[in-house]
């Protein structure tokens, strides 16, 4: 059992006991509690520091850990009715239309399924594909870095900023420090580049189908997305060009590598057209690059940022989705006035990504350690997408005709028989112990038939795979779904 296991039994312990106390009453010491509890000195000071931090105990120095006295009576009610009002009204002080801010489509990716049920539905890498060792290795050695906690610069420490360069550049020079920003991961990069671009109540287009987090940052700061249909080659240009005539968007969201949810990559004959339809519309085109880490084996193609000669494409990045849901550090990529832009918008936001974070980013992508997790993790989802292949082919062979295997990224993306109703399916999905994505929140108007994404980085390997997919069979049988 390791340390937090045991300081979270602990903690349950003694507070189960609290009662035997009088409010201001010594607990016994913390020698009494090892030798009682059989644990280490370690534990017992993080179990009483969690009781101390939920205000049950009160820990003095050198004194001990005492029963807190009774709290006082709680808040009284506060009628915030008024605000259902506030949050909702139209056309107020200049603003052209209400913000909704609707997280479901992200929570959906995040919420961790209860203890037992296989997660189909996850945005990040399993424990087992993270780096754990690495990222200790690296916090320890950052650490002890002289002025690790100094203020870093407002755009980031240069040393990553000149990695990210050569990393979206190339190894030629193509892109440098200046065209870097360090950002708190790719979602916050996303939300400050759609603030920086696209001014409230305007449209912005995206991908249809697309991230939900894109489109829930998009309608948060209160502009309108317009969908643009993709197909197994990427979004369709000619679609692109027709809407940015028909809308006047000034910003065009996607994602060119292992788009989330189709898996698709752009074209080659696709890459320079797109970037010129942008540059012709005199609109910027985001380019979401957060799967370049997960490619399945082949060298996926360069980023469309590499190749801009105009300063059209802002590239966004992060290293979260390759190691943890916690190394929450990206960048954005640009070329030209608009990266001021982008770094006064995050300056006012959070004004910065802090040290400590961004100088254990440069210990981990700088060691030889680095190279060999970004194989394993290449290996470690190529075997899980062919087992999720092969599980589907077995048990819903119906559901596999004409799919998309995807050469990186981490999830599968299956057209239902019209009449689905998806809700209905995640639901007995989730009864019968796997949790699913529902593909209506990927659209950004009209879903053009029913979906379902099934993701495989967040699962223990390819036994755990086959037996979610044996229980997702099931659900399509008690919910009638087609699947001959």
């Amino acid at each position: 059992m390791n340390d937090g296991s045991s300081s979270g039994n602990l903690a349950d312990s003694l507070r189960e006991e609290l009662h035997r106390y009088s409010p201001g009453e010594k607990l016994p010491s913390s020698r009494v509690l090892v030798d009682r509890f059989g644990v280490s000195p370690v534990t017992v000071s993080r179990a009483l520091a969690a009781l101390a931090a939920e205000g049950l105990v009160v820990t003095r120095p050198g004194a001990g850990a005492y029963r807190a006295r009774s709290a006082a009576a709680g808040p009284r009610a506060v009628d915030t009715s008024w605000q259902q009002v506030a949050l909702t009204v139209e056309e107020q002080h200049g603003e052209p239309a209400p913000r909704v801010v609707d997280a479901s489509g992200v929570t959906a990716s995040l919420a961790v399924p209860p203890p037992g049920v296989i997660a189909f539905n996850g945005g990040y890498l399993h424990s087992s594909l993270q780096p754990g060792q690495a990222l200790g290795a690296a916090l320890a050695r950052a650490a002890r870095r002289p002025g690790a906690w100094d203020m870093p610069p407002l755009e980031g420490l240069t040393a990553l900023r000149a990695w990210f360069a050569r990393e979206a550049g190339g190894p030629g020079g193509a892109l440098g420090p200046t065209n870097v920003l360090v950002t708190a991961g790719g979602q916050a990069a996303l939300t400050t580049a759609l603030r920086a671009l696209a001014p409230p109540g305007s449209p912005v287009l995206v991908e249809s189908p697309t991230y939900p987090g894109a489109m829930a940052v998009a309608r948060a700061a209160g502009l309108r997305p317009v969908p643009v249909p993709v197909d197994e080659d990427g979004v369709r240009p000619e679609l692109l060009a027709d809407a940015f005539a028909a809308t006047g968007a000034r910003v065009f969201f996607c994602q060119p590598l292992f788009q989330n949810p189709t898996g698709a990559v752009l074209a080659a004959d696709r890459r320079q057209r797109i970037t010129e339809i942008a540059r012709a519309a005199g609109a910027f085109l985001i380019e979401d690059d957060f799967a370049r880490r997960l490619g399945h084996g082949a060298e996926p193609p360069p980023p469309l940022v590499a190749d801009d000669p105009h300063g059209t494409v802002v590239h966004v990045t992060s290293l979260t989705k390759p190691t943890s849901p916690s190394l929450r550090v990206g960048a954005l990529v640009a070329r030209g006035p608009v990266m001021e832009r982008l770094r006064a918008i995050q300056v006012v936001d959070s004004f910065f990504v802090p040290r400590p974070l961004q100088e254990a980013t440069l210990e981990l992508v700088g060691a030889p350690a680095w190279p060999r997790h970004l194989r394993a993790v290449s290996a470690g989802l190529r075997d899980r997408r062919d087992a999720m292949s092969a599980a589907l082919h077995r048990e819903l062979p119906g559901l596999m005709a004409g799919v998309h295997v995807p050469v990186g990224g981490y999830q599968l993306w299956l057209r239902l028989p019209d009449g689905t109703d998806e809700s209905a399916l995640a639901a007995a999905s989730l009864r019968a112990g796997t949790a699913v994505a529902p593909g209506r929140p990927y659209f950004a108007a009209e879903a053009p038939a029913p979906y379902v994404r099934l993701s495989f980085a967040d699962t223990s390997g390819t036994e755990e795979i086959a037996e979610g997919v044996r229980r997702f069979a099931a659900a399509c049988a008690e919910t009638g779904v087609d699947t001959a």
